[in-house]
């Protein structure tokens, strides 16, 4: 079989949400006293699982390779640009779906367009920490490329850039919902992540893996109320319309995840304990990974209405761009084309010393 043919990143056979008794649990309690609204996300839920998947995902042929993680070929020319996703979640939000892939867009409007894909670990690997992915895998990969990239990173991937740019010549770099000063979570949303991390580090442990039920949990313990009220929404939903084919591919993509590596997990985590990045005390090599000591083209895009990755938890370059599109939003939902595909590209030409394209193509858009 062609090894870029299926992703690895198929979300699990039982179509999640995983871990399901957590659900379950939460949909109890979100809904008690309300029959109506249980029976509708019920209803949603197993709407969501018996949805028709399609053909299994096609990706985008491998370019590079260093050790498990591969860089993905999505065409383009110019300047390669080099997006990294978080370790948390599957790549694929940058490439969702035809009409709603950023990756495909930006490689028609003057871009060579790369993808950085972790792959899947394995319990042998577990003493790779994030430290590790970046020197030894994302800077590897990077220095493969004929001349240096363009650096945009997501989320995790966003933080994890920015080390990649201190230890190696880049052209620019991009941050996108990404933390940097992990106190800007909250308090109150430390302390739960906390919690969760002290009651699953022994199993973890153990596992030599941090499973994605474990990040998913968190991930809820944020916004609990959105986690069935957007099951309860699903139920209302035609089979098949575009909303609903939408809300599939996101839930698929969100209950899809690898597992992280146990030191991966465990320095995460220990990065919202003691906010290592945003404190200065991230180190690498021997080096401070400090945003504000790097000399490329560097810019922010961050959301004021992110769950996820609360703005106040941003980098703080100088260019900063705004917008109001949430998390996964802000690359795929239908305001995601005027908020941030156009600025991106925009500032990618510009970092990347490039002509604009007079004519930007855009594709159709539909409502999420």
């Amino acid at each position: 079989m062609n090894e870029a043919a299926l992703s690895p990143f198929d979300a699990a056979l039982q179509h999640g949400p995983r871990p399901l008794p957590l659900f379950l649990e939460i949909l109890t309690r979100e809904t008690k006293g309300a029959p109506s609204r249980r029976a509708a996300a019920l209803a949603g839920l197993a709407a969501y699982q018996a949805a028709c998947r399609g053909a299994p995902r096609i990706m985008p042929p491998i370019l590079h390779r260093a050790g498990r993680a591969c860089l993905r070929d999505y065409g383009g020319a110019g300047v390669p640009v080099l997006f990294i996703p978080s370790l948390i979640n599957p790549p694929f939000i940058l490439d969702l779906a035809p009409e709603r892939s950023l990756l495909r867009w930006l490689a028609t409007q003057g871009h060579r367009v790369l993808l950085l894909d972790w792959g899947t670990p394995d319990a042998a690997e577990r003493h790779q920490d994030i430290s590790h992915h970046v020197t030894e895998q994302l800077v590897p990969l990077a220095q493969k490329l004929d001349v240096p990239p363009v650096l945009v990173g997501y989320c995790l991937g966003g933080t994890m850039a920015v080390a990649a740019a201190s230890l190696m010549p880049v052209r620019g770099l991009a941050m996108m919902a990404a933390p940097w000063r992990f106190t800007g979570f909250g308090e109150a949303a430390r302390a739960r992540i906390a919690a969760l991390w002290a009651a699953a580090e022994p199993v973890c442990r153990s596992m030599g893996l941090v499973p994605m039920e474990v990040l998913q949990s968190a991930f809820w313990s944020l916004d609990p109320a959105r986690t069935i009220a957007k099951y309860e929404a699903f139920a209302s939903m035609a089979a098949g319309s575009g909303p609903a084919k939408t809300f599939v591919a996101l839930e698929d993509w969100a209950n899809g995840g690898a597992p992280l590596t146990y030191a991966a997990g465990a320095q995460m985590f220990d990065f919202f304990a003691r906010d290592l990045p945003g404190s200065g005390a991230w180190q690498m090599n021997g080096q401070t990974i400090d945003p504000r000591a790097l000399d490329c083209p560097t810019i922010d895009f961050v959301s004021t209405t992110d769950r996820i990755v609360p703005s106040a938890s941003a980098a703080g370059f100088a260019e900063r761009h705004d917008l109001r599109a949430g998390h996964v939003g802000m690359i795929v939902g239908s305001s995601a084309h005027p908020q941030l595909w156009t600025p991106l590209a925009d500032w990618i030409s510009r970092a990347a010393g490039v002509r604009q394209a007079p004519n930007i193509t855009r594709l159709q858009e539909t409502p999420p």
